[in-house]
């Protein structure tokens, strides 16, 4: 499951957004009406979309969408594509009625321009969207206190991941605290091993490592302040003492010497872990997958999990989680067929659609699939996954993702001048004060 460039997509894309010249995909049966009681759906057309084409099928022979008078017609757009078609298309009279999407940021634009309908008072009312998802999975859906999204694929919680046969032979345990973690750290150098693999030259794995930070330090409404708009917040002692602890790591050899050109988008940094030169990976539950498929043997006896660790002194709680709650469909305020859209989105909360996202290697955040892991190509680790974000307070949606789109790029900016030394501390806070 080339997971990781699902999580990516919409950093990636962020240039793609603005290309308003793409014409839309719209099959003229979307929100424009002219289609009937047809709704449309567009998706993201990557290797896990069979599982929404067989959602499609699956309602469009049911009884509710009979009842509901309307069946539903898929629009797959190419991934690359996937940002820029979906703004050109809601532009459009031809705007889909239902839309796949990340939560966050990338659906700020169209909530302030109310193209999207407020779903809080469906899903409330509705025993089988209400209780049919974790619960900090629905609130990572929501704008402003508001939902809007029905949870349509896997989650992807940022993990520790550790060498267990490494930490075995140096005595070492996964570390709980920071100061457990900085003792691994030298522990780990004495021996002539890094203790972290980074794929900086992507830029996106060091986010990770502020995103932790930041929970850990000063609890998740820090970041909560930033992702609503106010970018004062970024002046939040907790970022900086995030972004001090990020220099002191850096400075005494955490990554090694050579992070800012490995890349993970090739596997470089996988191969560091998998290899042994590093001896811990801090990566989206995706990195499973990968390793998986590229270093199998490692994936299947080697590797460890953990929680990012509490760091001492913070207000964050331990449990807490960032990375991709899930992908949402979302649905147009200008829905042809609203009664079919909510139809089809109750599916989401089926055990059919649950045990298909399972067996794609993904892990739903369905509230029955708690006892149906064990059919998943990893049992433990998806079990792992689930509980992490089943008893997580609160689940941090990627800062790329959850901020406006006009901030993804020089916030990345930002943080790998930070990570590379062309930026202090204090100037990286500045210069996230200063967006606009």
């Amino acid at each position: 499951m080339e997971s990781y460039s699902r999580r990516w997509f919409l950093g990636a894309g962020a240039t793609l957004v603005s290309a308003a010249g793409l014409t839309a995909c719209g099959s003229g049966g979307g929100s424009g009406g002219s289609g009937g009681g047809t709704v449309t759906a567009m998706v993201y057309g990557d290797d896990a979309v069979k599982i929404q084409v067989k959602a499609v099928d699956r309602y469009n022979a049911s009884a509710a969408a009979k009842k509901a008078a309307g069946k539903v017609k898929l629009q797959k757009i190419p991934a690359s594509d996937y940002p820029a078609k979906l703004r050109t298309a809601m532009g459009s009279p031809n705007a889909p009625d239902v839309f796949f999407n990340w939560g966050g940021g990338s659906i700020k634009a169209y909530q302030e321009a109310d193209q999207l309908t407020d779903l809080t008072d469906v899903i409330q009312s509705d025993a089988v969207l209400k209780g049919g998802f974790l619960p900090t999975v629905l609130a990572a859906g929501a704008l402003k206190g508001k939902m809007y999204g029905i949870p349509m694929r896997g989650t992807q919680p940022v993990i520790l991941f550790y060498n267990k046969t490494l930490f075995a032979e140096h005595k070492l345990q996964a570390p709980t605290t920071w100061d457990q973690l900085l003792d691994v750290n030298a522990r780990l150098k004495k021996a002539k091993i890094t203790p972290f693999a980074l794929g900086g030259a992507d830029i996106w794995p060091e986010l990770m490592w502020l995103e932790y930070l930041v929970d850990r330090i000063g609890g998740p409404q820090v970041f909560a302040k930033v992702a609503a708009g106010d970018a004062s917040a970024w002046g939040d002692p907790a970022v900086l003492k995030a972004a001090e602890t990020v220099r002191e790591l850096i400075d005494d050899g955490a990554f090694g010497k050579g992070y800012s050109s490995v890349s993970y988008n090739n596997h470089g940094a996988s191969a560091a872990f998998a290899k042994g030169k590093a001896a811990m990976h801090l990566m989206g539950s995706w990195e499973f997958s990968t390793l998986l498929g590229t270093f199998p043997d490692f994936a299947k006896k080697d590797v460890g999990w953990c929680a990012f660790p509490k760091y001492d002194g913070g207000s964050g709680d331990i449990r807490n989680v960032v990375g991709n709650p899930n992908n949402y469909w979302s649905v147009n305020a200008r829905v042809s067929n609203k009664d079919a859209a909510i139809a089809f989105l109750r599916d989401c909360a089926s055990e059919t659609y649950t045990k298909d996202l399972i067996a794609n290697g993904d892990v739903p955040t369905t509230t029955i699939a708690a006892n149906m892991l064990d059919s998943s190509p990893n049992p433990e680790f998806a079990k792992y996954q689930y509980q992490m974000v089943q008893q997580a307070p609160s689940f941090t949606l990627s800062w790329d993702q959850a901020v406006d789109p006009s901030w993804q790029t020089p916030m990345l900016t930002e943080i790998n001048k930070l990570f590379v030394g062309k930026s202090s501390p204090a100037r990286f806070v500045g210069a996230l004060k200063g967006l606009k």
